[in-house]
C-alpha cells in the first residue's frame, strides 16, 4: 500500500495512515492499495461492508456507482489486448471529500500513467483525480479498438491471399471476444452517464459536466464495437467464401485430368482386348504411333482447357 499526499500534482509520501483521518489543509490523500489492505482500511474510512466484499469477490464486478454516506464506490473495468485475448482488469475506487483510494488485483496501466497528468494539470482534488483516471481508462479503449482494427483487416487479408483452417478459430475467437466486450461496454457507459448526470455531492458542479464528454468517447466506443461485430460476420462469409473456391478450384483440375485421361483410357481398353485379328495390331511401329497419338491428344485438350480458362 501507497500514500500520498497530493497537492497541485506534487506527491509527498506518507508514513503513517492516520494522519489520512483528518483532511489535509491542501490537496488530498491517495491511497492506492490491494485486496489484503482493506482489512486495515475499511474501519478507520468506514468503507460500507458491501462495497469491500465486491472487491474482495472473484466473480466479474460489473462497473457500477455505489452511494455511501461518506464515500462512493466506483467499479470501472480497465482494458488490456496481448494480440491473442482481450482482458478486463476491475479497478475499484473509493471517493471521499479528502481522500480517494484505488483497490486493484492486478497492476493497472491507467494508475502509472496518470501521475504525470496528475503534476501537469497541478491537481489537488480527488473528484477531478476520479475524472482524469476515469478519462485514461476509456481512451485506452480506442488504442486496443485501433489493434482489433489492425488484426482485422490482417485476417482478412491473410484470408484472401491464402486460406487456412486455423483462419476459422482466429475469427470465431475474435468474434466471442468483441461479444463479450460490447456486453460490459453497456453498465460502463451508464457508469459513466449518471457521473454526467446525476446530483453528486463529492464531485464538483463545474467538473460534472466533463464527463460527459468521456460519454460521448464510450458511446463512439461502443459504435465501433457494433462495427466490429459486423466486419466478423463479413470475415466469416469470406472465409467460407475462399473455402468453397478453394474447393471448387481442385474439383476444375481434377475434372479437367479425368476428361483428358478419357479418350486415353478408350484407346488403351480397344488396344488392350485380346483379339487375333485386330487393324494395326501387327503394325511394327503400331506401339509408339498410338503413344503419339495418345500425347498429341492430352496435350491438345490441355491447351484448349487453358485457352478456355478452365485451368
Amino acid at each position: 500500500m501507497k500514500i500520498r499526499l497530493v497537492n497541485a500534482g506534487v506527491f509527498s509520501p506518507i508514513d503513517d495512515i492516520q494522519t489520512t483521518m483528518t483532511a489535509p489543509p491542501e490537496g488530498f490523500y491517495w491511497i492506492d492499495a490491494d485486496v489484503d489492505d482493506l482489512a486495515l482500511l475499511q474501519p478507520l474510512f468506514s468503507l460500507h461492508d458491501l462495497a469491500v466484499e465486491d472487491c474482495l469477490s472473484e466473480e466479474e464486478q460489473r462497473p457500477k456507482i455505489e452511494i455511501y454516506e461518506n464515500h462512493y464506490f466506483i467499479v470501472v473495468n480497465s482494458i488490456r489486448f496481448d494480440d491473442e485475448e482481450i482482458f478486463l482488469r476491475s479497478l475499484n475506487v473509493f471517493l471521499g471529500r479528502h481522500f480517494i483510494i484505488t483497490v486493484t488485483k492486478q497492476k493497472i496501466h491507467e494508475l502509472r500513467s496518470l501521475k504525470p497528468i496528475l503534476w501537469e494539470q497541478e491537481v489537488s482534488t480527488p473528484d477531478r483525480f476520479l475524472y482524469l483516471l476515469i478519462d485514461l481508462v476509456v481512451d485506452n479503449y480506442f488504442t486496443v479498438g485501433d489493434r482489433i482494427e489492425a488484426k482485422i483487416e490482417k485476417l482478412e487479408e491473410d484470408i484472401l491471399m491464402h486460406t487456412k483452417k486455423s483462419h476459422l478459430n482466429e475469427i470465431i475467437g475474435l468474434r466471442s471476444e468483441i461479444l463479450w466486450l460490447k456486453k460490459v461496454l453497456g453498465p460502463q457507459k451508464e457508469l459513466i452517464n449518471t457521473l454526467n448526470k446525476r446530483d453528486l455531492r463529492l464531485i464538483d458542479d463545474q467538473l460534472q459536466k466533463y464527463f460527459s464528454d468521456i460519454y460521448e468517447n464510450a458511446v463512439k466506443i461502443s459504435e465501433t464495437f457494433d462495427t466490429f461485430r459486423d466486419l466478423m460476420g463479413n470475415l466469416r462469409e469470406a472465409y467460407q467464401s475462399s473455402i468453397a473456391n478453394r474447393a471448387n478450384e481442385i474439383m476444375r483440375v481434377f475434372t479437367a485430368i479425368t476428361t483428358i485421361f478419357m479418350p486415353l483410357t478408350v484407346i488403351t481398353g480397344i488396344y488392350g482386348m485380346n483379339f487375333d485379328n485386330m487393324p494395326e495390331t501387327h503394325f511394327k511401329y503400331g506401339y509408339f504411333f498410338v503413344i503419339g497419338i495418345m500425347v498429341v491428344l492430352a496435350v491438345s485438350m490441355l491447351l484448349i482447357f487453358r485457352k478456355k480458362d478452365w485451368l
